[in-house]
């Protein structure tokens, strides 16, 4: 281990770089060979091995899907929780603790259709928390209908005549609605994930990255090839991430020209700041409980 100087909003700190082997979980990953899904994991524990988070700082939470089998592969705590709704278990941690680095992960069906309502009030909130979204505009685990971010046209289990339905833009969504931390990604693209994913924990508030993570098995429209051929990089571009106007219209464009990179990048109160409760006594988790150890046994007991 070595040690770094690492920036953060509005100063730095010393910290120790820690091994990325630290950080690989007890079960391999099961996807299928070429998923998508296996770099946003590399970029994840590079990332967090180059912050010096170390993995008891860590929270991991997801909800249902291929790419919600994340925790289970990534050394730290970890939630898979119930379909749709993982960012609102990772609110409460966020909450109970706000010390924790809490980073949610799961797909493009289990965060924009079932999880669709915590996303929009998630965002809305700006509660501290990072969400990563492995984008493969397919219901992968239920082996292949289309999802909220399938194209028009796609033929698949479920629109086998080709679907009817206009896709969502999860980045304009995001923007719209509050996040002051947006961008995207490719998960071939290692080295700029991990930028992102690097800036996006140590932003203050709730950050998206969505990142387009190709299904081989099922999705054969969105490909490898597809993107690579498509994909400008917004740094190359000269954007400025503080512009609003300027993130929508990029973000908009889907065609030719698809754009990655940070969006939006804003400073406004997260939710953990500005509630009153939280500004004394330290996180939550670690406060008297107020209740006496006969009754707090006796809550368990009834709950378990």
């Amino acid at each position: 281990m070595t040690v770094a100087t690492v920036p953060e909003v509005g100063s730095t700190r010393t910290v120790v770089k820690l091994d990325v082997k630290e950080f690989k979980g007890k079960v391999d990953p099961d996807w299928c060979p070429g998923c998508g899904d296996f770099g946003v994991l590399n970029a994840l524990q590079k990332a967090c091995a180059e912050l010096g988070r170390r993995p008891h700082e860590i929270v991991t939470v997801s909800g249902i899907g291929c790419s919600s089998n994340f925790p289970g592969f990534f050394n730290a705590y970890g939630m898979h929780t119930l379909h749709g709704r993982a960012l609102a278990v990772a609110c409460g941690v966020k909450l109970a603790n706000h010390e924790l680095t809490v980073i949610a992960t799961g797909g493009d069906g289990d965060g924009y259709g079932i999880g669709g309502n915590h996303f929009t009030h998630t965002a809305r909130r700006n509660i501290d928390i990072t969400y990563i979204v492995m984008d493969n505009q397919i219901y992968g685990l239920t082996t292949g209908q289309i999802s909220p971010s399938s194209r028009v046209g796609m033929k698949t289990k479920s629109t086998p005549f080709g679907s009817v339905e206009t896709p969502i833009n999860p980045l304009t969504s995001a923007i719209m609605n509050g996040a002051t931390f947006v961008a995207r990604a490719f998960s071939a693209d290692g080295k700029q994930l991990v930028d992102l994913m690097k800036r996006a924990i140590v932003h203050k508030g709730f950050a998206l990255i969505d990142v387009f993570s190709p299904c081989v098995t099922f999705n054969h429209d969105n490909d490898y090839a597809f993107f690579k051929q498509r994909i400008k990089k917004l740094e190359d571009n000269g954007h400025d991430p503080s512009d609003w106007k300027a993130a929508c219209e990029k973000a908009l464009m889907w065609g030719d020209t698809i754009y990655t990179g940070l969006f939006l990048q804003i400073e406004r109160p997260t939710l953990e700041a500005s509630e009153p409760v939280l500004e004394q006594g330290g996180p939550m988790a670690h406060r008297p409980l107020g209740i006496s150890e006969e009754q707090s046994q006796r809550i368990i007991k009834r709950m378990m």
